[in-house]
């Protein structure tokens, strides 16, 4: 059992018992963040950036910590979301191995790994722990919350939860429920987890670590964070030259791509905590923010009863298959019927659900343009 923390890391202490919405508390749990830029002193000039199932705090270099974060082209001195302006936090999710309490973290109680002792995780725990940071860090209103995939569900709970945190929103690739085909997929990836002889019902370590659930589990996930029109475009039909192929094993790697699904799923395996996984993924399963309102079944009705938010831009991309653009559009409809000047922005990308990671180009320029304006649209774009 191991948590994967990067250099630089800060940490928050949430309220000790920090309650869960199905049940259960936590002692002593604790948020990992990081941040960039300078608070002003009205504290109005705050950004946070919520983040997806597996990334760290480590949103970008920073001087504590200089290596390239996760989205370095995206924050910093003169991009999109200029540090120069804003002062940008980054929350590790609550339940995450990277920092924040999860089901790696040590349970007080016993000084061992809460492993499936940790409490049943939900996207409004995590909401709440997020809010309950940023209110730590001496934050009233967000200039605005950034959510990105499981990010964007969090988001869409904290505007809930906590009515008037945020001014703006900026959804990207988000969900405000989970759809029948992502919950399929998550489900598969927990059961090759699951079904791994070396999980022994959560009780693995170092030594006996549950290596083909995780890959299996991983390589279903990329999968679907890409498009097939990428996958196309990249690898087609290519095979293996000879010299990398196992011609001892007649059912072995053949395809370039079955190559690169490899070698992304091995350098994901160690470096994440399988039983974390479990619980994050299946929070996302849960999540329906209609139900999280007391609209139980109305998404819509769900949306409608956010308060407090000013602005939003939704960005969705015409390829994803895990969080498909309709659910996005369904964002924006609900959070103009709250009351809210919404821009929708449906992105032509090739590359899928992780288009926000690597489609500069195209997302830059919306963050930016949406973060330049005060109050308003800028010109060209219509609520």
């Amino acid at each position: 059992m191991t948590e994967f923390i990067p250099p630089g890391t800060r940490w928050f202490a949430l309220p000790s018992p920090f309650p869960f919405k199905r049940g259960g508390t936590l002692l002593g749990a604790r948020v990992a963040y990081e941040t960039w830029g300078a608070l002003s002193a009205a504290r109005d000039n705050a950004i946070l950036v919520l983040t997806g199932l597996s990334p760290d705090a480590h949103a970008a270099s920073n001087a504590d910590n200089p290596a390239p974060g996760w989205w370095e082209w995206m924050i910093g001195p003169g991009k999109p979301i200029d540090t120069e302006r804003w002062f940008v936090v980054c929350v590790n999710p609550l339940g995450s191995c990277k920092g924040s309490t999860g089901a790696a973290s040590p349970d007080p109680a016993t000084g061992q790994p809460y492993r499936l002792d940790f409490p049943d995780l939900s996207i409004e725990d995590i909401a709440d722990a997020a809010a309950a940071t940023v209110r730590g860090l001496g934050i009233e209103r967000l200039a605005c919350v950034v959510g990105n995939s499981m990010g964007g569900m969090t988001g869409l709970s904290l505007l809930a939860r906590h009515p008037g945190i945020a001014r703006d929103h900026v959804n990207i690739c988000g969900a405000a429920r989970a759809l029948p085909f992502s919950i399929a997929v998550r489900s598969l990836q927990r059961e090759a987890i699951r079904l791994d002889p070396a999980w022994d019902n959560g009780q693995y370590d170092d030594a006996h670590y549950p290596e083909s659930g995780m890959r299996i589990a991983r390589k279903l996930g990329v999968i679907t964070y890409r498009s097939a029109l990428e996958w196309h475009g990249r690898f087609g039909r290519v095979r293996l030259d000879s010299d990398r192929r196992d011609d001892d094993d007649p059912f072995g790697l053949e395809f370039e791509v079955e190559s690169y699904l490899e070698g992304h799923a091995r350098r994901f395996v160690r470096r994440y905590d399988p039983n974390c996984y479990l619980y994050l993924s299946r929070s996302m399963d849960w999540f329906d923010i209609g139900e999280s309102c007391g609209h139980a079944g109305d998404t819509h009705r769900g949306l409608a009863a956010i308060r407090g938010l000013s602005r939003a831009l939704v960005i969705g991309v015409n390829t994803d298959i895990l969080f498909p653009i309709e659910q996005q559009e369904e964002i924006a409809e609900g959070l103009r019927a709250a009351g809210c000047a919404v821009e929708f922005q449906p992105m032509p990308s090739p590359q899928g659900h992780d288009a926000f990671l690597v489609d500069a180009e195209r997302f830059g320029p919306a963050l930016r343009v949406f973060l330049s304006s005060a109050g308003s649209f800028p010109d060209g774009m219509t609520p």
